[in-house]
Formats: C-alpha cells, sequence, structure tokens
C-alpha cells in the first residue's frame, strides 16, 4: 500500500478539494436554471438535517480510526488495525441503519412540523440512503488516512463529484414535469448516486490492497491475535469529543434553516415565496461567496504544521511571521472577489442563474466575504496552538447570536430573508472578531494597519477599472464584458499589490502549485 509523507498526502487532498470544489460549481450554476430558485430551496431544505445526521452518525469516527490506526501501524500491530476497522464499520453501519429506519418512519412529521415545507418529503426520502452509504465511506477513508495513503480518499471524491454533476442535473430533468418537489428530489437522486460510485471506489481499492497483503503475506506467519482491549470503548471515547464539536456547526446549520422559514412565515411571506428566497440564499448567493475559499483553505492547511513546529520550539517570531504571512495572502487573494461580487453582482446573477432579482443578496454580503476568507487561518492557528476548545466556544457564541437574530430580524416583513442574511454577516464578523483577539491574546500577533489601507486603496482603484470597461461595452455580449472586466481588474489589483509591496516571493513561494514551481 502506498505511502506518503505528510506533506504530500495534504498536497493531494488539497488538490481534489480545489478540483471537487470547481466541479461542484457546476451543478450550482445549472440546477437553478432547471428547476428555479424553489425547486433549488427544497433542494436545500433538507440538507441540514441530513449534516446533522451524518455528524451524529460519524461525527468523530474517521479521525479517531486515523489516529488509533497510524499507532498500531507504527507498532506493526496488523491485527489490532483490522480489529480497529471491523468494529468501526459494525458501529457505523449500526448507527446507520437505526437513524435511517426513524428517517423514514419519521418523515412525514420531520418534514411537516420541522422542516416548515412539506413538499420537501420526496427529497428528504430519497436522501436517507445517503445515511448508509456516507457512514461506510467515513470508515474506509478514516482507515486510509490512519496507513497515509491519501489517493483513495482523493480519488473517490473527485470520481463521487463527477457522477453528482450529470446524474444531480439529468434526474432533476427528467423529473420536473411531474412538479417542482419531485424535480428537488431527481437532484438529491443524483447526489445519492454520486456518494454511492465514490464507494464504490473505496471499496475496489480496499479489495485490491486485502488481495495485495495475501500475495505479500503468503508463507509468512500468521498475525498475532490481536490484546483482548476494549476497542469499542476507546473508539467512542476518541471520536465522542469530536463528534460534541460538529454538532456545534451542524445544529446551527438545521437551527438556522429551520428558524429562517418559521420567521419567513411569520413576517407574512407565502411559504412557497420563503423556500424559493432560502434556496436563492443557501443555493445560489452563499456558493458564490464561498468560491474563493479553496485558496483560503489551502493557505490554512500550509499554516497548521508550520505553526505547530514554531509553537513546539517557543518560536515566537516565527509564528508572527507566519500568521501575518497567512493572514496578509487571505485577505489578499479574497479582496478582489469582494470588488467584483459588490460592483458586478446583478449581471454575475443574471449569466449564471438568470435570477437577477437575488443581485441584492450578494451585494450585500459581498464586503462581508472578506471576513470569511481571514476566519480560515485564524481558525487554522487555533488548532495548531492546541485550542480547539477557545474555536468551539467563539462558534457557539457567533452561531448563538445568529440564531436570536434570524429570529428578530427575519420575521420583520420589512426585511424578510435580509434579515437572515444580516444574521449571518453579523455571525461572520463576530466569530472572525472572536477568533483574532484569540490569537492575538495567544501569541501577542497584531495585523499591520498599513497593509489594511493598501489593499483597501487597491480595492477602490480595481473597482474603478471595472465599472470604466462594464460602462463602454465594447464587446457584443454581457458575459464576455464581465470577463474583460474581471481581467483588466484584476491585472491592475496584481500591479498594485507589487507596487505597495503587499505581495512579496517568499508569500508567493507558500502557494500550491505557483510555490512549488518558484521554487524549482
Amino acid at each position: 500500500m502506498t505511502k506518503q509523507t505528510f506533506i504530500k498526502g495534504a498536497m493531494i487532498l488539497l488538490a481534489a478539494g480545489i478540483l471537487n470544489r470547481l466541479l461542484g460549481f457546476i451543478p450550482r450554476i445549472a440546477l437553478p436554471r432547471i428547476i428555479g430558485a424553489e425547486g433549488v430551496g427544497l433542494y436545500q431544505l433538507g440538507y441540514p438535517f441530513l449534516i446533522v445526521m451524518i455528524t451524529l452518525i460519524t461525527g468523530g469516527i474517521p479521525l479517531a480510526i486515523a489516529k488509533w490506526t497510524a499507532e498500531a501501524q507504527s507498532q506493526g500491530d496488523t491485527a489490532r488495525v483490522k480489529q480497529i476497522f471491523r468494529t468501526a464499520l459494525g458501529l457505523t453501519i449500526s448507527l446507520a441503519v437505526i437513524f435511517t429506519a426513524l428517517s423514514l418512519l419519521l418523515a412525514s412529521w420531520i418534514t411537516t412540523h420541522i422542516l416548515t415545507d412539506s413538499r420537501v418529503y420526496y427529497t428528504f426520502i430519497v436522501m436517507t440512503p445517503m445515511l448508509l452509504i456516507t457512514a461506510i465511506s467515513a470508515v474506509y477513508r478514516g482507515y486510509y488516512q490512519g496507513k497515509q495513503n491519501m489517493i483513495p480518499t482523493a480519488l473517490s471524491q473527485t470520481v463521487e463529484t463527477l457522477f453528482r454533476i450529470v446524474f444531480v442535473l439529468l434526474f432533476a430533468k427528467l423529473m420536473l414535469p411531474w412538479g417542482v418537489e419531485w424535480a428537488a428530489a431527481g437532484a438529491m437522486l443524483g447526489v445519492v448516486i454520486g456518494e454511492l460510485f465514490g464507494l464504490f471506489v473505496l471499496l475496489i481499492q480496499f479489495a485490491r490492497d486485502r488481495h495485495k497483503e495475501r500475495i505479500v503475506s503468503y508463507g509468512e506467519p500468521c498475525d498475532k491475535p490481536a490484546e483482548n482491549k476494549p476497542v469499542l470503548g476507546r473508539l467512542l471515547g476518541l471520536s465522542v469529543p469530536v463528534t460534541l464539536s460538529k454538532m456545534v456547526g451542524s445544529l446551527s446549520y438545521l437551527l438556522e434553516s429551520i428558524l429562517t422559514a418559521r420567521s419567513l412565515a411569520v413576517a407574512g411571506i407565502a411559504t412557497g415565496i420563503a423556500t424559493a428566497q432560502y434556496g436563492a440564499l443557501q443555493g445560489m448567493i452563499i456558493p458564490i461567496v464561498l468560491l474563493p475559499t479553496a485558496l483560503t483553505y489551502s493557505l490554512s492547511v500550509s499554516l497548521i504544521p508550520s505553526l505547530s513546529e514554531a509553537a513546539a520550539r517557543g518560536d515566537r517570531l516565527t509564528i508572527h511571521k507566519r500568521l501575518h504571512q497567512s493572514m496578509r495572502l487571505s485577505l489578499v487573494c479574497g479582496a478582489p472577489f469582494v470588488v467584483v461580487m459588490f460592483l458586478l453582482a446583478e449581471p454575475i446573477v443574471r449569466i449564471l442563474y438568470h435570477h437577477t432579482e437575488i443581485a441584492p443578496m450578494l451585494q450585500l454580503m459581498a464586503p462581508i466575504a472578506v471576513f470569511i476568507y481571514l476566519q480560515a487561518p485564524l481558525q487554522a492557528a487555533l488548532q495548531a496552538l492546541e485550542k480547539p476548545g477557545t474555536a468551539l466556544m467563539n462558534t457557539f457564541i457567533g452561531a448563538a447570536v445568529k440564531i436570536i437574530l434570524i429570529v428578530q430580524l427575519a420575521s420583520n416583513p420589512n426585511l424578510g430573508i435580509y434579515g437572515a442574511l444580516i444574521a449571518i454577516n453579523v455571525n461572520t464578523v463576530l466569530v472572525t472578531v472572536l477568533h483574532y483577539i484569540s490569537v492575538c491574546r495567544l501569541t501577542g500577533f497584531q495585523m499591520k494597519v498599513l497593509d489594511f489601507i493598501k489593499v483597501g486603496a487597491a480595492m477602490v482603484i480595481m473597482g474603478a477599472s471595472l465599472k470604466w470597461i462594464m460602462t463602454n461595452e465594447w464587446l457584443a455580449r454581457e458575459w464576455l464584458n464581465v470577463i474583460a472586466a474581471c481581467g483588466a481588474g484584476a491585472l491592475v489589483y496584481l500591479l498594485l499589490m507589487a507596487i505597495t509591496g503587499i505581495v512579496d516571493r517568499d508569500d508567493l513561494s507558500r502557494l500550491p502549485l505557483i510555490g512549488r514551481w518558484m521554487n524549482r
């Protein structure tokens, strides 16, 4: 079995993550064109409940398997590795079967009383097989991560994404004549099929590895039997704390979806319209805003080992340098997207979705997006400095404030869905600021105000160049003008970054692919 170094393994997963994020944007663009905002809303409504169920079933089990498998592997205890795998697989399958049965039995009540729109029933029923599929996949991925072989995980995720793109759009279109609720269920069926193909990749790889192990071990003494230790107890002991941490985010997402729909109903907005507005926010606007996080996530991945090593040495100077580098690059990479989203919101949503009425949502969220991009390295820093509890508490505070604001603002007829959007923006700013304060207290780190001034000035100049090109309309089609404006604006922005000295060679060397090319 192929074993990779930590950096190589991280880069394999990172490359797959960026590819999958970009590919995953294809159905997000095409699906609203097929089933409309209301269909996307029905498609999205079931997701928060699904995520809570998956968190309860798997939670920290993949991490526990990876950690314990790596430990047993280093000791040459192959019998223990098999015991860990079988116990984890039996546990997750048992939990998945129980929760799947409960979900099917209570589907009508859940979709009527919890998810607020009874039309989501078909989507809910279709998505329940994912509980079992995802549970099994999580065990295999944890197993391979413990073996320090990231290729099966990366390959399965990519295959899953490719098949999901095809079948989501295919079944949504085929089932649309039956009604928008069936079209949403068809899209969810495509997701299930994608998950199933991802699992097939893991099973095939596992079968091949087991066959190779049998050939290698033929004629050698059999593995010594594993010692009789409470495998299940330790597995739960390792996974439960992580599960509880993840549940904060999952429950927050579920409550956000439920309370948003209920608050819109209080505001006098009809169920169908409320579902469409929620679908537009979660299925159209937020994916655009989160697109740059593929790069900020890569910065976070490279930051954790560097900070951990520096913290172990007590090297405060290196900690400050790496923090400043990552924060500055996140700011620099995210800022031009903020300008584009704010100034070109209407043409962007018209080109992508044919829904210009949602442009104000993108404009309202665009200025706050920079806090999302800065949040990733701050969270990574808290994890690297062994303060995950602090990050969890900050997230919990932000989630509580968000839920309270959704109830207060979204129920106001004058605000409606924009009240929920304001609550999400406040949550983003609050959590980022709390993370920053926590990191500053732990390390004494402070961002340079001059960096913000330089980037802000560059954003203004870039914005002016964007507007100038869009106003003149030199090209025949709108999408060509948008591309030309973004290209020219990006060029102006990069030149200003170089002139002001915000980005240097050392910064670029830390980026994936670019850094590797520069180092050569």
